[in-house]
């Protein structure tokens, strides 16, 4: 009878706790987005002034995957991909939402359509809380009649660059560990998009970190390098967070960028701007943000424009003080890596144009990326003598291939990005037939987009 008993306790203290913890065993995902985050701007990635310990720390605690790529050159259609799992090309999204008449002259709609496929309603239907904080810019705060991030999926949200009230920039670190502090307070897993400002203009400098930085050489880079101090020391306080509430095991925390960094097209003198959603700051002048030898920079499709840093940890799970210079991953596998984590079912009739990645984060053979990677941006032919790598209107990506096309297809150039990543050896000449096929591929792409938007995304501005 003993014996009987003990079994009996033994099964139930086994089974109990299980059960008890199915939500607990879920991760939480954090997902840190800077904005125009160049590859190079990472102490660990050799910068010879900035200073990014914490993100520095997530690189020697996690693995630094270094063929990520963005789905676009600029903010917008690149935030839409995470959001949707989809090239942003498939919405109209094709450059960054301005004010109505802009959007209007550039075929956009004004906002991405709240009935999307979205990752955080995903989320939720599995059980997590979920929160966004910090730069939007999936419309624009000129909108007044666009919808809120909490139509998308979100139980909280503290935003800017989106109608209504504007989060000030600097608030994102506090938002997001309170909300961390409730969810752990309901018991449940929680997915946050931590959408930082840095380095976007205008800079908004605070004297601490301007002070850390005194004897640079110019005021440019002085502005440079405290933002991006600023920004890493907040991701530094979300980190603390996570190791006092004791979820740092079950946590997956990535840092990446929207896109390559910006520059002047021109020499520009340093100036005061003033943006309507974030406020006064300094101007271009002081986008000092490097490309680490990457081709482009912000709005261009060479590597430069959309090549960013991606750091993944998960202790115990991705191997720490790695780097991975071999896995292709896009931005349009994160909603369908983060579902498969989450334990959470693609809808029904939903197709993604990523792949799930987890195999690749855990570090476990991955086979060969089934599908090709698309871009399309508005851009310029022939090249301004200003912006010479900013001519490339259409991408195609499959394995190690890479073929650029100008907006009339009269031009295109061909790069083997496994051997020459930093794109200066064009292939087209010497390898027609890979060009051919890859043409081939991005024509059958093209041929799947719709020729204009559609669905409740435009404003009631149009009509006046």
């Amino acid at each position: 009878m003993k014996r009987r008993l003990l079994a009996l306790l033994l099964v139930f203290s086994g089974t109990w706790p299980a059960l008890a913890t199915a939500d607990s065993a879920k991760p939480n995902i954090v997902f840190i987005f800077a904005d125009d985050w160049g590859w190079g701007d990472l102490s660990c990635h050799g910068h010879p002034y900035l200073k990014t310990p914490n993100i520095d720390r997530l690189a020697s605690e996690g693995t630094d995957f270094q063929r990520f790529t963005v789905a676009s050159g600029v903010c917008s259609p690149s935030r839409t991909a995470v959001m949707t799992g989809h090239f942003p090309a498939r919405y109209h999204i094709d450059g960054h939402f301005a004010w109505v008449p802009q959007n209007e002259k550039r075929g956009m709609p004004d906002w991405l359509d709240p009935k999307a496929p979205t990752l955080p309603r995903m989320l939720q239907s599995a059980g997590y809380r979920t929160a966004h904080y910090g730069k939007w810019h999936l419309s624009n705060d000129m909108i007044v009649d666009s919808p809120t991030p909490d139509a998308y999926g979100y139980d909280e949200y503290g935003a800017f660059n989106c109608s209504g009230e504007q989060m000030p920039v600097h608030e994102d670190a506090r938002h997001a560990i309170a909300f961390m502090e409730k969810s752990v307070t309901a018991k449940k897993p929680f997915f946050i998009n931590l959408w930082m400002h840095e380095p976007h203009t205008p800079f908004h400098t605070v004297p601490k970190y301007e002070w850390r930085f005194r004897d640079m050489m110019s005021r440019e880079d002085q502005i440079y390098a405290s933002v991006i101090s600023h920004a890493d020391d907040r991701i530094g306080e979300v980190l603390a967070a996570l190791d006092r509430l004791k979820l740092t095991d079950n946590t997956l925390v990535i840092f990446s960028s929207d896109n390559g960094p910006a520059r002047a097209a021109k020499p520009t003198p340093l100036e005061l701007q003033y943006d309507t959603a974030t406020g006064a700051g300094w101007g271009i002048a002081a986008s000092k943000g490097i490309t680490a030898g990457r081709k482009g920079y912000k709005a261009s499709l060479f590597e430069g424009g959309i090549n960013v840093p991606f750091i993944a940890r998960w202790p115990g799970r991705i191997a720490a003080g790695k780097i991975d210079s071999q896995s292709l991953i896009s931005a349009v596998d994160l909603l369908p890596t983060f579902c498969e984590l989450a334990g959470a079912p693609l809808p029904a009739g939903y197709e993604p144009d990523g792949v799930s990645q987890v195999s690749t984060l855990l570090g476990r053979a991955a086979p060969e990326r089934a599908k090709p990677l698309f871009w399309r941006i508005d851009a310029a032919w022939p090249p301004r003598q200003e912006a010479p790598d900013h001519w490339a209107r259409y991408v195609v990506v499959d394995s190690h291939w890479k073929l650029l096309v100008n907006t009339d297809g009269s031009h295109s150039e061909l790069y083997d990005l496994q051997k020459d990543p930093l794109e200066k050896d064009d292939l087209s000449a010497s390898q027609p037939e890979v060009a051919t096929s890859l043409r081939r591929k991005l024509d059958d792409w093209r041929n799947t987009l719709p020729e204009q938007p559609s669905g409740d995304v435009f404003s009631s501005e149009r009509t006046r």
